[in-house]
């Protein structure tokens, strides 16, 4: 039994299934239809079908009722094991030629196994549920282009998603969720408050700052930055480019390369970094170092460049050019634990302060190709584990998705809506310190290998922010908003009182917005909500008799009117406690 049959769970099952249905229901409504894939995915399944004509949303109703049909049929799903030449007839007989191309490369390697339901034959090694009356609730969702088995030479296919519950209850869920995830979607509300944007005659996957979103980008590395200051790292800067010589030995240019813009310059080849972990051994390496210096922390907000598939770009998640909070730490073998478990703290506490209380931690195990020895992964491995536990953890092991050069620790924070988001991720590396030759003078005299870890708890900061964005739907709290105060006047003759009392708050720290009065008073107000701005301070003529502002929060409304001073003290009390609720 494979692997990935061993790891399918009831829902997926489920899934997979309603899959092999909707490939059944496309083919009663389409008979040219020619089958590709249909796994299930997480949050449902996609079937890979090639149709003359784009499918419309009318024909996903349509194609949802003949489903509905096979499914009170409650036809049985029957697996048989067929030759080669079997499996070869079957699919020209249907005119099937994309099973037909997946059925001449397994010939010889392994049985070939048909599923039957109905009058409907796939091909199909994986499990299902027993018969199509199991499928109780189900949705197709949406329709995307792609290429077939993802390579662009091959032919378009349109992919049609969709997913499967045991109950309609679970699946109501679902989908009011998924009605809520659109409209906390980073990209609209990037738009909305004048974020970012993202312009094609620029380039795809490149972001554009608007002075609120730079503003807020500067606000969530300043506190990063000060956080790393406090707990001992050292602040670094690597070159944007290197030669191709570096990516060639830190192995690199084997596993990555097609990911990487690389170019020439007086005929010597280089290639724009995508991480950070070279430029740091070479600065580590331009020294003696001594056992006494060491656990070493260096760490970067580090520009990177990747060259993603255009298909694969998504807002501020999936980009070409973006920054990370990279550090690597060197360290002795015996102090390996006690950093991880460090690191560990770390991460916590910032992403807690920024509002994620929940998270998944997953240990990636070696993949098939990867550099180093097995001993040595086998430490790395262990190390990460005996951090983890030391602390009562609870992790899931996910085999074989390790990073090339050694096993990793990822943590995925759970935003508002539950949705999990990959983000940290601590990877222990006994490689490429063998590989640049790092060294340190040990307490016996003797030479001896440093062990590294790369980590980074934000991740990608674009990546990161998009997170926020719809963790919080826009409406960031007050430390992290980029104006924490707009200021309106009643009326002009209220308008020195209100520049007076921006001053005031500029003064105390905090950033204020004045809209004076070419619109409305109720036009601004709605603006000011629109924005997501935390607090509005309304002056006419009885704030500026009785010296006082008149307070309106986002979330309370108004709230009445207080001194200046009193506000201040409120405003300074909601920032010293950041993320804590």
């Amino acid at each position: 039994m494979s692997k990935l049959t061993e790891q399918y769970t009831d829902l997926d099952k489920l899934r997979h299934s309603c899959a092999h249905v909707l490939a059944q229901a496309v083919k009663q409504k389409f008979p040219q239809a020619k089958l590709g894939f249909g796994p299930p995915v997480e949050g449902g399944f996609y079937y890979d079908i090639q149709l003359p004509e784009p499918l419309s949303d009318a024909d996903l109703e349509a194609i949802e009722k003949e489903m509905e049909k096979i499914v009170k049929a409650d036809y049985v799903f029957e697996k048989k094991m067929v030759s080669a030449d079997e499996a070869r007839k079957i699919f020209k007989n249907l005119g099937e030629t994309f099973k037909l191309e997946i059925v001449n490369e397994l010939e010889g390697s392994e049985d070939i196994s048909v599923v039957v339901d109905g009058d409907f034959t796939d091909l199909c090694k994986y499990p299902h549920a027993h018969s199509t009356g199991l499928i109780k609730a189900f949705k197709l969702t949406s329709i995307a282009g792609a290429y077939w088995r993802g390579n662009e030479n091959n032919p378009v296919m349109q992919r049609i998603y969709g997913t499967a519950f045991h109950s309609k209850k679970e699946l109501d869920e679902f989908l009011r969720v998924r009605e809520e995830a659109k409209k906390r979607d980073h990209r609209k509300i990037g738009k909305e408050l004048d974020f970012f944007s993202v312009q094609e005659d620029g380039g795809p996957g490149l972001i554009f700052y608007h002075p609120k979103g730079a503003l807020l980008r500067h606000l969530i590395e300043e506190f990063v930055k000060a956080e790393h200051l406090k707990r001992g790292y050292q602040f670094v800067i690597g070159p944007q480019i290197l030669k191709s010589d570096i990516w060639v030995k830190s192995g690199h240019f084997s596993y990555y390369k097609e990911n990487m813009f690389v170019f020439k310059s007086e005929e010597k080849e280089y290639a724009i970094k995508p991480m950070n972990c070279p430029g740091h051994m070479l600065i580590y390496r331009t020294k003696i170092r001594s056992y006494r210096d060491l656990p070493l922390r260096f760490f970067e907000m580090g520009n990177v460049c990747r060259n993603e598939k255009s298909g694969v770009l998504h807002g501020l998640l999936r980009v070409r050019n973006f920054t990370q909070d990279d550090a690597h730490i060197f360290c002795m073998p015996d102090e390996l634990q006690k950093e991880i478990a460090s690191v560990v703290d770390f991460v916590f506490f910032v992403l807690e302060t920024f509002g994620f209380k929940e998270r998944e931690i997953e240990i990636s195990t070696r993949p098939k190709d990867s550099i180093g020895t097995a001993e040595d992964w086998e430490r790395a491995q262990g190390a990460l584990e005996g951090a983890l536990k030391s602390k009562g953890i609870v992790y899931k092991i996910c085999e074989g998705e390790g990073a090339f050069y050694g096993p990793k620790i990822d943590i995925k924070i759970k935003d508002a809506l539950g949705r999990a988001w990959q983000c940290s991720t601590i990877q222990c590396d006994f490689a490429l310190p063998e590989r640049f030759d790092l060294e340190y003078a040990a307490a016996d005299g003797q030479k001896h290998r440093p062990v590294m870890l790369h980590r980074a708890i934000l991740g990608s900061v674009e990546r990161f922010m998009g997170t926020l964005l719809e963790h919080y739907a826009g409406a960031l709290p007050l430390w992290l908003s980029p104006v924490q105060v707009t200021l309106i006047p009643v009326a002009q003759s209220h308008e020195a009182y209100a520049e007076e009392i921006c001053v005031g708050l500029r003064e105390a720290g905090f950033r204020v917005e004045l809209k004076t009065s070419s619109e409305t008073l109720g036009a601004r107000i709605r603006n000011a909500q629109n924005e997501k701005i935390p607090y509005m301070v309304i002056v006419g003529d009885k704030e500026a008799q009785a010296k006082k502002v008149a307070v309106r929060s986002r979330q309370g409304g108004d709230e009445g009117q207080v001194t200046l001073g009193e506000f201040v003290r409120r405003l300074n009390g909601e920032m010293s406690t950041k993320g804590v609720t």
